[in-house]
């Protein structure tokens, strides 16, 4: 696949399961590395008006509803509860809000990684699309099927990435006019380049 970058106009972010139940099973990061993951994805898709869209799978049983934080960060999101398919592309609401889009570009984060993640991607890879799965704002129970998992994403043509490549791919250039809200959204979710930010706040006298 050549080398087409991210925009605003051509990418669409779906969190495909991420749920308060399948989350206890994230095993492959601390629940804070993954959770701070997570929430950094969504203000990703509020500063460069991707379009997103949240499905879930038996979200009143044991998997349990949105995370809170895709939930109350996306408030105005297309939201599909899948009633039971595991891939989310079986599941024809869900297959038509990604369509509706009219993205080719789609980022996939979810839980799990080697379900969820994996079968929608290459159930979009074979619709058409270019897939990007977002690693770190995924998980799974254990590395090693996680990275059997990614191994077959990448034959399939997905591309790994994680949420601060995304970022950095959209912004595209630092003097743009998304540059200091996502040099807030570094800050707020990696430590070093909070420190940075402090650095630049301090320089312009706002410190």
């Amino acid at each position: 696949m050549s080398y087409e970058r991210l925009t605003t106009g051509n990418a669409a972010l779906l969190f495909v399961d991420h749920q308060t139940g399948l989350a206890n099973g994230v095993q492959t990061q601390t629940p804070a590395d993954f959770l701070n993951n997570v929430k950094a994805l969504v203000p990703i898709a509020q500063i460069y008006k991707l379009s997103a869209i949240i499905t879930t799978s038996v979200a009143g049983g044991p998997n349990g509803p949105v995370l809170p934080v895709v939930a109350q960060g996306l408030p105005d999101a297309t939201v599909v509860h899948r009633p039971g398919e595991i891939n989310a592309f079986d599941n024809a609401d869900f297959a038509a809000a990604v369509k509706a889009t009219g993205r080719k570009k789609l980022l996939i984060a979810g839980i799990s990684t080697e379900v969820c993640v994996a079968f929608a991607a290459l159930a979009a890879r074979e619709a058409g699309y270019d897939v990007y799965a977002v690693l770190d704002a995924s998980g799974n129970w254990s590395k090693l099927v996680e990275e059997a998992a990614i191994a077959r994403m990448v034959q399939a043509g997905v591309v790994p990435i994680t949420w601060v490549a995304v970022g950095a791919e959209l912004l595209g250039h630092w003097q743009s006019a998304t540059g200091e809200a996502h040099a807030k959204l570094m800050g707020d979710h990696l430590p070093f380049a909070g420190n940075i930010y402090a650095s630049f706040l301090a320089a312009k006298g706002q410190a």
